[in-house]
């Protein structure tokens, strides 16, 4: 459950569907194989918590971030930050954008359609 002072963004990606780049991709993911400047550079921009997730080739990045958090800067410290640059670089191999993100795309933005809490105390179904 999110705290009532971040805020969550969530964010899908396609992988190239070849088992071998996945399996890797899964690799470097995996605790003391990401680059710990990478780790240390999401903590420093102000996110909280970092999940993906994969189905098949497709990838959810699910975010907690405080409130303060701007993707505009943590794309500048990104930019000035030799690790992380290695980092993208590296992991680009690995992914190719979803169509929704253009041809230049990586982790695209997803728009929420349904949050249960939204629906608290309405009994009355909707006309069919």
């Amino acid at each position: 459950m999110t705290r009532s002072n971040t805020r969550r963004i969530v964010l899908a990606l396609d992988l190239v569907d070849d088992a071998a780049l996945i399996a890797e991709y899964e690799r470097w993911h995996q605790v003391g194989n990401t680059f710990p400047k990478v780790t240390q550079s999401i903590r420093d921009a102000g996110i909280e918590n970092m999940e993906i997730y994969r189905a098949g080739n497709r990838m959810f990045m699910i975010i907690e971030a405080s409130d303060s958090f701007s993707e505009e800067e943590k794309a500048k410290m990104d930019a000035a930050n030799p690790a992380v640059v290695s980092w993208e670089r590296r992991m680009r191999q690995f992914q190719q954008p979803i169509p929704a993100a253009g041809p230049d795309g990586t982790w695209f933005p997803m728009d929420r359609i349904f949050r249960l809490t939204d629906h608290k105390g309405l009994d009355t179904p909707p006309a069919e």
